[in-house]
């Protein structure tokens, strides 16, 4: 357990972004109300990774119009690039990732920052708060959550990209050992769980009825190659 601290304790809230230009502006204004109303010590980091459409430049005039908000920008498309990059240059040991087009409540961020009072991550999980999404992505997420259980023991319930939080002194090892890609969060949390890391799952809601930015038949294959990858590694 990490030592006490108080209540409003900054945090950088990290924002990996792939072709994000429809929606980036309005969003991230609207992040930004909420946090200054809600927690007001913070840092918005925007993490483009390989857009090809105006994201960047929006992310640049974003952070060229306010003091909080900063971005960088990685020349390939890698989220788990773009997490261990924002990792580093972040302002703050606190982090909360969400994702760029906010399907999960903003109440998740002042909610596990206060839980980082006490463990060193938090996983905000659809699979026991709500959620709003397509039949075909809750079963394919369901199937590979079963894959984690029976192959790693791992007892959570959610590892996508957006709604974790971390403390950066207790996960800057692991950066080096991640893949480029969206698995990161699952070796992330089986590397800190093997390891005695604290770690605490609590409810989100997740309203996601827009169109996938994967190929979710690659996803797929490329999660559970990952996932069995992961498995002989610690078999091995």
């Amino acid at each position: 357990m990490n030592d006490p601290c108080p209540a409003s304790a900054p945090i950088t809230v990290l924002i990996p972004v792939y072709n994000e230009e429809l929606i980036l502006n309005q969003n991230i204004h609207l992040l930004k109300h909420y946090l200054e109303t809600n927690w007001p010590e913070y840092e918005i980091l925007i993490a483009c990774n390989g857009s090809t459409d105006n994201s960047a430049a929006i992310a640049r005039k974003l952070s060229e119009a306010h003091s909080r908000i900063n971005c960088f920008e990685l020349p390939r498309k890698g989220v788990g690039s773009a997490f261990s990059e924002g990792v580093r240059r972040a302002v703050h040991d606190r982090i909360v990732t969400v994702d760029a087009d906010l399907t999960t409540d903003m109440d998740f961020i002042p909610r596990a920052a206060k839980f980082l009072d006490d463990y060193d991550i938090v996983i905000g999980s659809k699979k026991i708060g709500r959620q709003t999404r397509s039949l075909i992505r809750i079963a394919g997420s369901s199937g590979f959550i079963l894959c984690v259980r029976s192959l790693l023991g791992l007892p959570f319930g959610d590892y996508s990209i957006g709604a974790k939080a971390y403390r950066r002194t207790a996960i800057g090892s692991y950066l080096a050992h991640i893949n480029h890609g969206s698995s990161y969060v699952i070796e992330i949390i089986c590397h800190a769980w093997r390891h005695g890391v604290s770690i605490v799952e609590i409810p989100v809601f997740c309203e996601d009825t827009r169109g996938s930015k994967f190929n979710l038949a690659h996803e797929g294959v490329y999660r559970f190659f990952h996932l069995f990858k992961l498995w002989i590694h610690i078999k091995l």
